[in-house]
């Protein structure tokens, strides 16, 4: 009670990325340090902004795209990956808005500490300025953050601007649970191109933080935070937010709830769920492909396409008629979580993007993984190769492939052992939660720490 008392006089502040894969897991937090009696600020963009009505306990600030005259951030894209382009202009021009927002809060009551993305690395300097305390939540997995450090190794390799493409299926030296391709697929050919540099700067900032939040828990990744301990001074905080809050208060899109009373009706572990997250695009054949595959597969499924996701359509519309049938259902955007945790999902199919990768395990649900970018090829190497909770199956769009995926999963043998996995991460995350487990211990000295500061 003491801690708690104590925690209600002092404010937390935090700033997330405004992308949805980065605003979940924040406002998860949020909710988590506010239950615990902190009081909370969130500093956003205007860009992707939260619907604040969701958040009535919480106070949010709107910074560094107010101008609607600034030439740096006015004509860039809204959608996509080029709506990446943000993170290079905000990180270097940033600062003197950051700190200016935060001299006035500091002014006006006792803040503890501010937790930013970690891709805010340009926050860490502005805090420092300040003698404020820096905490980093970092959106993916440690396994992700051990291989972004590696980035100059892979570079000094040539595995970044890979000329001989046998290589492609070698083992990542240091890191034999990836394949060259996979460090190849993040799109970028150097440590030192703008993608690396933000990468590099990011990771040297985390390590000069004060401490570092991650969406995991000990059992999943235990060599790789005995590795993070031994590198990294600053104390690593592991808890799964996805067994605390739902992210639906967080969505950016409408999430369409009609199709439940369709998966009612469903057996159990019958229903495939496939999404491919909030940025990715195919083209139409790709498109095509996969649904000819679910089809195919002759399982029934609840699949969400994005408006967006198709290049060059609106939503659906190449859909030839009646292709789905019956047995499917497809919805522009779902609450995951709640969909992940029904009785009748069998399996997910994902761009194994680490919230939904996370969030499937914390409810025990096997995967198939077709990973699209970034740090999606490591996360569905790991869950393959090393948790064996799921298949990789890659974007190379073929619905015959597809479709032995899919059946590989939910109905062959092979899937029921893949299921049982995906059942004991998700008993071992739920026993991390009980007073003594591992996740619950970090918490309570998340909580305590923030309290020192």
């Amino acid at each position: 009670m003491e801690n708690q008392t104590e925690s209600k006089r002092r404010r937390v502040i935090l700033f997330p990325l405004p992308f949805q894969g980065h605003i979940n897991p924040m406002l998860q937090l949020a909710n988590l340090l506010y239950s615990k009696g902190f009081s909370i600020t969130i500093l956003h963009t205007n860009f992707n902004a939260p619907k604040t009505s969701n958040y009535p306990n919480f106070t949010f600030r709107f910074i560094l795209d107010n101008d609607p005259h600034d030439q740096r951030i006015s004509n860039l894209p809204s959608h996509g990956m080029a709506a990446f382009n943000r993170l290079f202009v905000f990180n270097e021009h940033g600062a003197y808005e950051l700190r200016h927002e935060l001299e006035l809060l500091l002014a006006s009551e006792q803040v503890s500490c501010i937790i930013t993305d970690a891709l805010w690395h340009f926050t860490q300097s502005v805090a420092d300025s300040l003698n404020l305390p820096r905490l980093v939540l970092r959106t993916s997995s440690l396994f992700c953050f051990l291989a972004y450090a590696s980035f100059p190794l892979f570079d000094h390799l040539g595995y970044l601007n890979l000329a001989d493409k046998t290589r492609l299926e070698e083992q990542v030296e240091g890191f034999p649970v990836l394949k060259v391709k996979d460090i190849v697929k993040l799109g970028f050919k150097s440590s030192t191109d703008p993608i690396g540099q933000m990468l590099g700067n990011m990771v040297k900032q985390t390590k000069a933080s004060s401490g570092i939040i991650w969406n995991s828990f000990k059992e999943l990744e235990e060599p790789e935070l005995e590795t993070v301990i031994r590198d990294i001074p600053a104390p690593s905080f592991l808890i799964p937010f996805p067994k605390h809050f739902t992210a639906s208060s967080s969505s950016l899109l409408d999430q369409d709830r009609t199709f439940f009373p369709w998966l009612d009706q469903q057996p159990p572990n019958s229903v495939l769920y496939v999404s491919f997250g909030s940025t990715t695009e195919v083209d139409e054949k790709d498109f095509l492909e996969i649904a000819h595959g679910l089809v195919d597969s002759k399982q029934s499924f609840l699949w969400v396409v994005r408006p967006g996701f198709v290049k060059g359509s609106t939503w659906v519309e190449p859909l030839p008629d009646g292709l789905v049938g019956e047995r499917g259902r497809i919805v522009k955007w779902a609450p995951q979580q709640e969909v992940l945790a029904h009785e009748a999902v069998g399996a997910f199919w994902t761009h194994s993007g680490w919230n939904s990768t996370f969030e499937s395990i914390c409810e025990g649900v096997a995967m198939i993984f077709s990973p699209f970018m970034g740090d999606q090829a490591f996360n569905a190497r790991y869950m393959t190769d090393v948790s064996k909770v799921g298949v990789y199956l890659g974007t190379v769009w073929e619905r015959e492939e597809i479709s032995n995926a899919v059946r590989r999963v939910m109905v062959d043998e092979e899937g029921e052992w893949i299921r049982e996995n995906a059942r004991v991460l998700k008993q071992k995350a739920d026993v991390s939660l009980m007073k003594g487990g591992s996740s619950y211990e970090s918490l309570e000295s998340l909580v305590a720490y923030i309290s020192s500061l």
